[in-house]
């Protein structure tokens, strides 16, 4: 049957966007369905900050009145002009196991690219590598994903690539099991705290109670820990705000700290309960009317956590405040009786995480790729 590819935009159509997914890849054990309020409003042109600087359009692929894939076209100005460059995406990639479909997908997204005048394409990006998620899963794929992090079906790979697609960056994933994890940062904590207060540093844990304060704090250390990183765009006050209004509900305290030089913030780390354990089970991701409450009161029952965020200020690195986040985070690991914590992402060029990673015994068990091609 012919592929045909339709542009939308109307509500009605979104919807079917978010619930493509489910029916495709809903019969996979591995498969974990996104919270369908936050992708409503991840794709809402009046609640996603990232509208503001940006632009995307809408495909559905259909067989028939059948929907058989999915892809988003999407050009941010914001990352243009700090790189410098003439680039556009793709994201939100989901398709039938038939190569026509991503092929007759990608000559859509491109024509529309193409149109905003961009020269160059990657992806998979949903929206912002910054803010949001990224990457296609091309190694590991025995096990769900973790919090935040993608998931797909193998055969997306050869689909991208057969498509002209080839390798701009990978991301690795680094698990570290609580059982084989290095104890050296768990041994030197006492005296590495005791030695960055005489510098008069100081570590505590994220306040939720005084959680916009304390994210206020962690947003200068986010735009000055990752300006070097690939793909880093400084998000705007905006985005900064609605990333961290999104996790604040998800943030577990005793796993996010904040280091201060002087009352001045350096540092912070958040790892995040995997809540992937308890919204696997939600039927099309929908939270209301009682998963919402299985959400709340099983948050500190998963079983893993996904080490998401650590950032120092570049002349405060190598000081001993990362090797005591990884302590904290270890002894609440242990007293919780987790089974281990997810490293992730982390790019393949960052010397300095990969090394921390291995450092802590951990296994790079999954790998994804951001993908590159010339128009």
């Amino acid at each position: 049957m012919k592929v045909e590819i339709k542009s939308i935009s109307s509500k009605s159509d979104i919807k079917s966007f978010i619930d493509f997914p489910h029916s495709l890849l809903g019969h996979d054990p591995l498969y974990v369905p996104e919270v369908y309020l936050a992708q409503k409003e991840i794709h809402s042109q009046t609640k996603n900050p990232y509208f503001a600087h940006s632009r995307a359009q809408y495909f559905l692929a259909y067989k028939g009145s059948k929907i058989v894939g999915r892809i988003v076209a999407h050009v941010s100005d914001n990352y243009n002009e700090y790189h410098n460059s003439n680039v556009g995406f793709f994201g939100f990639y989901d398709i039938e196991d038939d190569v026509e479909i991503s092929k007759a997908l990608f000559a859509e997204a491109k024509k529309w690219l193409l149109q905003q005048g961009v020269d160059r394409v990657l992806g998979p990006l949903s929206f912002s590598l910054t803010t949001d998620t990224g990457g296609l899963l091309v190694e590991g794929f025995d096990s769900a994903p973790i919090v935040m992090m993608t998931y797909n079906p193998k055969y997306y790979v050869s689909h991208i690539e057969a498509c002209g697609f080839g390798k701009e960056m990978d991301l690795f994933a680094y698990m570290i099991y609580t059982k084989n994890v290095s104890d050296k940062s768990v041994k030197l904590e006492k005296l590495l705290t005791e030695r960055l207060k005489r510098a008069g540093i100081e570590l505590r844990s994220l306040s939720k109670k005084n959680f916009k304060a304390d994210a206020a704090k962690a947003k200068i250390i986010y735009k000055k820990a990752w300006e070097k990183n690939w793909g880093f765009v400084p998000p705007t006050d905006e985005e900064y705000d609605h990333m961290a209004e999104g996790l604040k509900m998800v943030i577990d305290e005793d796993f996010a700290y904040l280091a201060e030089h002087n009352g001045e913030p350096v540092g912070f780390f958040v790892s995040l309960p995997n809540i992937n354990e308890i919204t696997k089970n939600f039927k099309k991701g929908r939270l209301l009317p009682f998963n919402i409450f299985k959400l709340l009161l099983n948050k500190k029952k998963v079983k893993h956590v996904r080490i998401a965020l650590l950032g120092v200020i570049e002349e405060y690195r190598n000081k001993g405040i990362e090797a005591v986040f990884y302590a904290k985070n270890i002894n609440e690991a242990k007293k919780r009786g987790l089974i281990g914590g997810e490293a992730s992402w982390i790019l393949e060029n960052n010397e300095e995480m990969v090394k921390g990673a291995k450092k802590l015994n951990g296994e790079k068990y999954k790998t994804y790729r951001v993908y590159s091609q010339n128009l």
